[in-house]
């Protein structure tokens, strides 16, 4: 991908959040776009040598609409000001973990696993993983792991604003309802979300090269995704 004209299109999108300035422009951002989406193809192929669930999907199946949803936002502004796409086998409004790529200036990132998981679901994977504790624990606290993401609830996410690293969206401040208080490894039942991500320089989409490093990288978060996923799929 020319990432630098991407990086160029989504900063003057941030300055100039405005339909007239995009319908000017829309030639420029059919341009990145499509550029995008290219490598977004080249992300799907590559992730089949590690994940052939997902070797089915379409860009269509992963990429979203540059329009944002102001209904219930302060922000009104009609565009977004950045690049995503959601890898995921059952579709990008699946419940089910999948892989993530996102490019926006200064905050460029991959992320694996799943997010906003309704109570019932999430309850359900807490179970498991105080099922099978040993093995979750071999995953997520195995050294590659953790040098990727990090620990559990170290690090945030919010618009604008990300850490380097992180491994949970969000968390409780207590143990959930029904959860031994004095469990040993409580912050993972805390967690809201079994999600892990990396930012990455704003030239690491650059070129062609890039897929093995994204691949490499996705393979280190996969085994935490699928211990979920054996999960979530019970209910998709």
């Amino acid at each position: 991908m020319n990432t630098k004209e991407i990086h160029h299109f989504l900063q003057a999108i941030a300055a100039n959040n405005n339909r007239e300035w995009f319908q000017e422009h829309k030639k420029q951002y059919e341009t990145i776009r499509k550029d995008f989406e290219s490598g977004v193809e080249m992300a799907i192929k590559a992730l089949t040598t590690i994940d052939d669930e997902v070797s089915h999907l379409e860009v269509k199946d992963c990429t979203y609409r540059f329009y944002r949803d102001t209904r219930f936002s302060p922000d009104k502004s009609p565009y977004k000001r950045h690049l995503g796409a959601y890898i995921c086998a059952k579709g990008k409004k699946s419940l089910r973990g999948g892989y993530y790529m996102h490019i926006e200036p200064n905050n460029c990132l991959i992320a694996i696993g799943s997010y906003y998981l309704p109570t019932n679901i999430l309850t359900s994977c807490r179970n498991e993983i105080m099922g099978d504790i040993d093995h979750w624990r071999k995953i997520v606290e195995d050294g590659k792991f953790v040098k990727t993401f990090g620990y559990a609830n170290e690090g945030h996410w919010e618009d604008g604003n990300v850490t380097d690293r992180g491994f949970g969206l969000t968390a409780l401040k207590t143990i959930p309802k029904g959860f031994p208080r004095d469990y040993e490894f409580a912050q993972y039942l805390r967690m809201k979300d079994y999600c892990c991500w990396v930012k990455v320089p704003d030239n690491f989409f650059e070129g062609n090269t890039w897929v093995d490093k994204f691949v490499e990288i996705c393979k280190i978060g996969k085994p935490m995704m699928d211990m979920m996923n054996s999960v979530i799929d019970d209910y998709e």
